[in-house]
């Protein structure tokens, strides 16, 4: 093996942040084949992906609590000598540390414990050398995708994969009932469709789905044809949605897992984050909110006051707004269907993000900075 290089991506627990830093262990990889790759990982994310990641040779990691201060000796049994080590950016950033206190403290452990012959430093940075672009590929188990063969047969029309949920709170996804509206218009749409219901809700310390085992057998109650990938373990989920036309979902960091699984992604856009991870060759389109009408993009700590819908519920996630845009949900999942092409949803999608934030570049953060390649040209000052 060549040189020794770390990503040290510790970071809150969601299923996408570990995708992210295999998108970065692959991009160290193809600058240097030889090099030995080791990433570090929250221990409460989906640390198995790495194991299905052949850019990584060894995964390590750390038990934290991003919101407390955690024990000098967490990362004691982390290899300390590497040539490089690379940091997530966001263990440096100030406004992170307001928020996450624990985060801060592990990164200021993380240069007192690692020892480095070429430099510690953060992804983005110049050295090492490092080649974007790449598309993260998950190899699967192969008894997983058995598994979703016998579960999903070839079927004569569209398989779409919902996920109606991801893991913050209840109030902050559409209600059963915009749900229901929204496969009763995909069924009148497409009157062969079969949906994969997605989610977990085991309770074991990692990120689950607020949507309700109740409310996923009503959702099924008004769907033509349903097949269930709900609470089976996360190989098995992907290697469904493998054999799904696409996924259907919120913003939510395991749809970066079903890209990284070759899933086509076709998001119900909002709250707290704009779309930001894309892998090169996999398609998507983001139904992106009216900011006037259905506040959201705020950031830490300027949640949006919810609205009236059933219960409390998030502006962009309202009835209101899902009604709004229901038909460009529609218009998106035919463009998926009829073979959309990642060049042309990255054009179109830079553009009307870019429309969005008003142009404003500094919030249009993308892994990879792959968005920055598709966005308009800036006006000469």
């Amino acid at each position: 093996m060549g040189e020794s290089l770390l990503v040290n991506f510790v970071y809150c627990h969601p299923v996408g942040h570990a995708v992210e830093a295999l998108q970065y262990a692959l991009g160290y990889r193809r600058a240097d084949p030889d090099r030995r790759i080791g990433v570090v990982l929250n221990s409460a994310t989906a640390v198995q992906l790495a194991d299905w990641c052949d850019a990584v040779d060894e995964v390590y990691t750390v038990d934290i609590d991003v919101f407390e201060p955690g024990d000098a000796g967490m990362l004691a049994h982390v290899p300390a000598e590497w040539d490089w080590v690379v940091d997530d950016p966001r263990g440096h950033q100030s406004w992170q540390h307001q928020f996450f206190p624990g985060l801060q403290r592990y990164y200021e452990l993380s240069a007192q414990h690692f020892r480095t012959t070429r430099g510690h430093t953060q992804v983005g940075a110049p050295r090492p050398s490092y080649q974007r672009r790449n598309q993260l590929e998950l190899a699967l188990p192969q008894e997983s995708r058995d598994w979703a063969a016998q579960l999903l047969p070839e079927h004569d029309g569209p398989t779409i994969a919902v996920l109606p949920g991801g893991s913050a709170e209840r109030w902050r996804y559409p209600s059963l009932a915009s749900w229901q509206r929204v496969l009763d218009a995909f069924a009148q749409r497409w009157p062969q469709v079969r949906f994969c219901l997605t989610g977990k809700h085991a309770e074991d310390g990692r990120t689950s789905t607020g949507f309700t085992r109740a409310e996923f057998e009503a959702l099924a109650e008004v769907a033509p044809q349903v097949v269930w990938a709900v609470d089976v373990p996360l190989e098995r989920q992907l290697a469904a949605l493998q054999r799904c036309e696409m996924l259907l979902s919120p913003h939510t960091g395991f749809a970066f897992a079903a890209m990284a699984a070759g899933t086509p992604w076709l998001t119900l856009a909002g709250n707290d984050w704009a779309e930001y991870y894309f892998n090169p060759g996999v398609p998507f389109h983001s139904v992106l909110p009216d900011l006037q009408r259905f506040p959201c993009y705020l950031m830490l700590g300027n949640t949006p006051d919810p609205v009236d819908d059933d219960g409390p519920r998030a502006p962009s996630m309202s009835a209101e707004r899902i009604g709004a845009d229901l038909p460009e949900l529609l218009d998106g999942a035919a463009r998926l269907l009829a073979g959309l092409d990642f060049e042309t949803a990255m054009r179109e999608h830079a553009a009307r993000v870019h429309a969005l934030f008003g142009g404003r570049r500094e919030l249009l953060y993308s892994v990879d900075g792959l968005l920055a390649d598709y966005l308009p040209a800036e006006e000469p000052a």
